[in-house]
């Protein structure tokens, strides 16, 4: 779950008004939200011809931002803000100059680590047909970090449009001037997606992992007769033989805590 930002880090005097109305007393008088009187409901309607492993991957929207149709949006419910990346920024053709300093940090990408963003923008996202279509303006922390994504929209996103999401039929509905808007997709894509997610995440663990063995190495001062593009850890393995019928003398090394079978 991404989490922190703005409304995380915001001043003790904000952070203790806010304390303040959520334990606040209910009102008389409920004060509803706009587009809150639109039932939304999910039935047969939605069901695609086929729902491929339920609840596996993820929802993927086309949304317009801005003045740019960005085909791989990812709808975030756990995401705390919405994030769009400096690439993405720039594919749009939108300056950096335009950018308002934002000093709050996230977390939840790497854990136990957070994320500073380069700033926060003001854009107009758009759902929906030129029939029916709805038109509203999100914050977005933009970061300077690779992702697979084009932006990633999260939970004030959904109060914004009062959107509601249908992770089995993979379909997303919100509120319009003329009537339900429903947003979907197809799963061969968020197939797609999701392979392409794990793909660069297993890149950059490895890499990550490249780069601590590396600094380890050099702080260890490793013997000069091994090899240079040798990162395994030489505490605590032992060799055992691969097959002790045979006279190869093959081995492999394993914890020294295993049994050697």
């Amino acid at each position: 779950m991404i989490f922190g930002g703005p409304a995380a880090y915001d001043s003790k005097r904000r952070q203790k008004l806010e304390r303040r109305e959520v334990y606040a007393a209910e009102p008389a008088t409920p004060a509803f939200l706009d587009w809150s009187g639109s039932a939304i409901t999910f039935d047969r309607s939605d069901h695609p011809g086929c729902v491929r492993h339920p609840g596996s991957y993820p929802l993927v929207v086309d949304p317009i931002i801005g003045r740019t149709r960005l085909t791989k949006v990812l709808m975030d419910g756990g995401n705390g803000l919405n994030i769009l990346y400096a690439e993405t920024l720039d594919a749009m053709g939108i300056d950096r100059s335009r950018l308002r300093p934002s000093k709050a940090p996230f977390h939840g990408v790497v854990p136990g680590k957070q994320a500073m963003p380069l700033g926060k923008i003001d854009l107009p996202v758009t759902f929906g047909t030129p029939s029916n279509y709805r038109k509203e303006v999100l914050t977005f922390e933009v970061v300077g970090f690779r992702g697979t994504y084009h932006a990633i929209l999260g939970r004030p996103c959904y109060a914004k449009f009062m959107a509601i999401p249908n992770y089995t039929y993979l379909k997303l509905k919100l509120p319009g001037p003329n009537g339900v808007i429903t947003v979907g997709t197809s799963f061969q894509k968020v197939y797609e997606c999701d392979v392409e997610c794990c793909e660069y995440a297993a890149a950059i663990t490895f890499m990550g992992d490249l780069v601590v063995q590396l600094a380890e190495g050099a702080e260890d001062q490793p013997d000069s007769k091994q090899s240079a593009t040798s990162f395994e850890a030489t505490e605590g393995i032992k060799e055992v033989l691969l097959d002790p019928s045979s006279s190869d003398g093959k081995t492999v090394r394993i914890g020294a805590t295993l049994s050697p079978k």
